[in-house]
């Protein structure tokens, strides 16, 4: 019974994010999470134009909220919307704008809308990229387009966590193109990718009197001491000094004045 519980609750998330998919249409939308909360369901929209996605005076949202109550029977959904920095990252916003530009230009310059916006997505910092574009175009027959640049992982965990993959359909004379987009972004984590660093570095190293060392002394090899630890030594050795002079003057003056004997001769001539 618990399985079927949230196998169904899957499913219901997954139906309310095709729906708003498909209402929110050429809004420049990106990402639609559901997350359940005790005051009720929270639908997450990131869109690159939010302005597209709530009308004028709030007129999409308002008919998104009450269909998802009557349709999905939500009590109390709460729509939020979030604007995407970076457009050029998120592989959604490229396959909608790629699909856009080939209904708007026609399926013959396929290979400038292909190359144009690959060469956005690595401007934007990507790693790699890979788009496919497939249909008939530009002949009667069906055929398959691609287009890459950069590194981009093909297998492995990165390839299915890492990678972020989009599709989108363009609807031509010729009938229906579809778009792939595959996009690895720059803060991915490659396991194969090893940075090698000297030994001590970002290493506390300590000395015999548990003092840690500085990076001159990591460097040269050489103690350094502060300039208040060169004063209280060069006093310490001054103070020294004077306890060792001191005990000699003192030994001179305490030695017994030898007398001095005249001599017999002088005497008796007196």
């Amino acid at each position: 019974m618990i399985e079927r519980k949230f196998v169904s609750q899957n499913m219901k998330e997954h139906q309310i994010k095709e729906y708003v998919r498909q209402s929110l249409q050429k809004s420049g939308l990106s990402d639609v999470k559901v997350q359940r909360t005790p005051l009720g369901e929270r639908i997450l929209i990131s869109a690159s134009r939010p302005g597209l996605v709530v009308g004028r005076g709030g007129a999409n949202i308002a008919n998104l909220t009450r269909d998802l109550k009557q349709k999905f029977k939500l009590e109390n959904p709460q729509i939020e919307i979030e604007e995407i920095g970076i457009l050029g990252l998120d592989p959604f916003i490229v396959a909608e704008m790629i699909a856009s530009s080939l209904e708007r230009f026609g399926p013959l310059r396929f290979k400038g809308i292909g190359h144009r916006a690959m060469t956005d997505v690595m401007n934007a910092g990507a790693m790699g990229v890979e788009i496919f574009i497939s249909g008939k175009i530009p002949s009667s027959r069906a055929k398959t387009w691609r287009f890459y640049n950069g590194y981009l992982k093909k297998c492995g965990e990165i390839a299915t966590t890492g990678v972020k993959t989009a599709y989108a359909s363009a609807f031509l004379k010729t009938g229906v193109a579809g778009v792939k987009v595959s996009i690895m972004p720059p803060d991915t984590k490659l396991p194969d990718r090893i940075t090698i660093r000297e030994i001590g570095a970002g290493v506390e190293e300590v000395k015999n009197d548990g003092s840690v060392k500085s990076e001159i002394e990591k460097e040269t090899g050489e103690a350094v001491i502060d300039a208040k630890e060169e004063g209280q030594e060069d006093k310490e050795s001054k103070e020294s000094k004077e306890k060792k002079a001191k005990p000699k003057k003192e030994a001179k003056s305490k030695a017994p004045k030898k007398e001095v004997k005249k001599p017999k001769k002088a005497e008796e001539a007196k």
